[in-house]
């Protein structure tokens, strides 16, 4: 019998946002890879390609031609995951294991600047805040559409994460139901509330703050940590400190210092490998089903894949599919890692 070292022995972490476990295997990570590589675009993209459906001017897929726009710009999903349909259904109950039902929703795409080769480590934090006070927009019309409930901002970077353009930009998915994950992230928040009169991530954020350890950038309005939970190898979450639910609470003082830290975080990502770091990320705020919610914590997420190496990722196999989620390296120790990196873009510190 030996004592529990959380740095070396396996061991489970709870995550009570969805009420899910995570093993941690940190003696994993000393194992040789002989696993696949994967390729990573290293060739420098110009600022206006002629052939890309998202810039400036250019024609889309369904033969719309793009404005000349000069800052973000947001259209409608050419191939959208959900439609506007309003359509007439009745539900069987004789078919329990058959449940359908229909789901109505608007998807649509954010480019984040006119230029082909700028994403968000290098852009300037006028510019970000300009995507910033877009999804504020975005958030409110859509969340003001009758049967509209809820809004997903995120951004898929990257082909190692399935994205089919490197034009910077991201997705808005407005839908009718809460999503899964979403669904499970509310009922934590709100069981917590009504027990506690107080925030899940108020009290989290406190909690980290007091140790330090996964802390990769503090300012005065929000925090971008490894979450002790966290499943992905440098996953982070970016907390807001004071206890408000969606992006259109920001103050002018929150808008600039989210700005800040979301190229701050995003340039250690880049960093660390010294490549353009892919990564899922994505917003969880408030329902907008006109109801008041006061469990919910502003938060945005950003899951990224890479593990060892710009070529080396993380695999979700085997045992994470049929058991629970599992990581190797610590969320300490990746926080550790990002803290380590430089606030300079790896490109602008070569000149």
């Amino acid at each position: 019998m030996k004592n529990f070292d959380i740095n070396e022995d396996p061991h489970r972490r709870f995550n009570p946002l969805i009420n899910e476990w995570v093993l941690v295997s940190p003696h994993r990570a000393k194992r040789p890879w002989q696993g696949q590589n994967e390729t990573i675009a290293t060739e420098a993209l110009p600022e206006y390609d002629s052939t890309c459906y998202l810039c400036p001017g250019n024609v889309r897929a369904n033969g719309a031609n793009n404005p000349t726009y000069e800052n973000s710009f947001v259209f409608e999903n050419d191939f959208a995951a959900m439609k506007q349909d309003e359509i007439i259904f009745e539900e069987d109950i004789k078919h329990t294991f058959f449940k359908a039902i229909p789901e109505q929703g608007i998807s649509k795409v954010v480019c984040f600047s006119p230029k082909h080769d700028l994403t968000l480590p290098e852009m300037e934090i006028d510019g970000i805040e300009n995507i910033i006070k877009t999804w504020q927009k975005e958030y409110t019309d859509l969340g003001n559409i009758k049967y509209i409930n809820h809004v997903q901002i995120f951004e898929n970077k990257g082909s190692v994460m399935g994205c089919s353009n490197p034009h910077p930009h991201g997705q808005i998915w407005a839908q009718s139901s809460l999503p899964t994950q979403v669904e499970k992230t509310h009922n934590s928040l709100k069981s917590y509330f009504d027990k506690n009169n107080r925030t899940l991530l108020e009290d989290y954020l406190k909690a980290e703050l007091r140790t330090g350890e996964r802390v990769v950038i503090e300012n005065d309005h929000y925090v971008a940590l490894v979450p002790f939970w966290a499943i992905w190898p440098y996953e982070t979450m970016i907390i807001s400190k004071r206890a408000f639910g969606k992006i259109t609470d920001f103050t002018d003082e929150e808008t600039n210092a989210f700005a800040k830290i979301l190229k701050q975080l995003t340039i250690k990502y880049d960093n660390l490998f010294s490549t353009s770091f892919p990564y899922s990320s994505g917003i969880h705020q408030a329902p907008t089903d006109n109801l008041e919610h006061p469990e919910w914590h502003f938060h945005m997420h950003f899951y990224p894949p890479l593990l060892r190496s710009a070529t080396v990722k993380k695999f979700m196999v085997g045992y994470e599919m049929l058991g629970e989620a599992q990581r190797d390296i610590t969320a300490e120790k990746s926080a550790e890692i990002l803290r380590q990196q430089s606030d300079i873009h790896y490109k602008l510190s070569k000149k």
